[in-house]
């Protein structure tokens, strides 16, 4: 066998999963509803708003659906046994994960590919005009973000010897990166400014804390929203300050979402390589 056997036979398997389907037609029905609510009291209803409501509203949705895709790729198969085989098989560690990886973001990327062609079709009867670049451009940034929690899932997944342990480190995960971040109040990088300003009396500037906040791929993707949708839409301008320096730039978010569809996955076959299979 080789990468691209496993990723065949992973997804296979992962497609006949209800639960793939199940959150496919969720996130499907939430495009068709915010589209539909947008047409609604105006007269004149705009693709590139309704696109950011849909971001708004369906970002803390992406992680769920890539994490619970994924998360048990490799930790399962190490639980009940059945890595041995897949390795008694002329595989290498590195083609189980890059494998995994494959299959797992291709129907992640399916998963919202579809739901976008959704989207679109609602957008074309329902919408004077489709705004395609714009359209295709959310949808890009949408996938980019969806491969960026495939990869951490993946990681997690290679990483740990467990269900268990893959599901809270996923849990995990998605509480401090998404919805702890989506609350800056409540985040990580709030106890650290309240620590080094707050008590220490540092004095650091409140640019670089936010561009700490900017590490978290979900944090990644809105600061990178303002290159697919046009300057009128100030949802997500988050980088509108004009005295912000060059690091909190929508292109520095992109190159940050970016490595996340690299590092933890990485990261993972790192210690899946170390990890004793006995």
């Amino acid at each position: 066998m080789s990468v691209l056997s496993v990723a065949k036979k992973d997804f296979l398997d992962i497609r006949r999963s209800k639960s793939v389907w199940i959150v496919s037609g969720l996130y499907a029905l939430l495009v068709v509803f915010l589209f539909y609510l947008g047409r609604s009291g105006t007269s004149e209803p705009n693709v590139a708003s309704q696109l950011s409501a849909l971001a708004s509203v369906g970002l803390p949705f992406i992680p769920i659906i890539a994490l619970m895709m994924v998360y048990l790729a490799i930790a399962g198969e190490r639980e009940s046994g059945s890595i041995r085989y897949l390795l008694s098989l002329p595989n290498t560690r590195r083609d189980i994960v890059l494998g995994k990886y494959l299959s797992r973001g291709a129907v992640g990327a399916s998963v919202i590919l579809a739901a976008f062609g959704v989207g679109a079709v609602t957008a074309v009867l329902w919408y004077p005009s489709l705004e395609p670049t714009v359209f295709a451009g959310v949808a890009g940034l949408t996938v980019l973000l969806t491969l960026a929690y495939v990869s951490v899932a993946i990681g997690i997944s290679a990483a740990t010897g467990s269900r268990s342990r893959a599901m809270a480190g996923s849990i995990g995960f998605y509480i401090v990166s998404t919805l702890m971040m989506l609350l800056p109040t409540f985040s990580i990088v709030a106890a650290l400014k309240y620590v080094l300003n707050g008590r220490l009396e540092l004095g650091l500037s409140d640019h670089l804390f936010e561009f700490l906040r900017m590490l978290s791929p979900t944090i990644a993707f809105r600061k990178a929203f303002p290159l697919v949708v046009p300057s009128d839409i100030e949802t997500f301008m988050t980088n509108g300050d004009p005295s912000a320096p060059a690091y909190l730039a929508p292109e520095v978010a992109l190159v940050i979402l970016v490595a996340w569809l690299v590092v933890p996955a990485v990261f993972g076959l790192w210690q899946f390589n170390r990890a004793d299979l006995g």
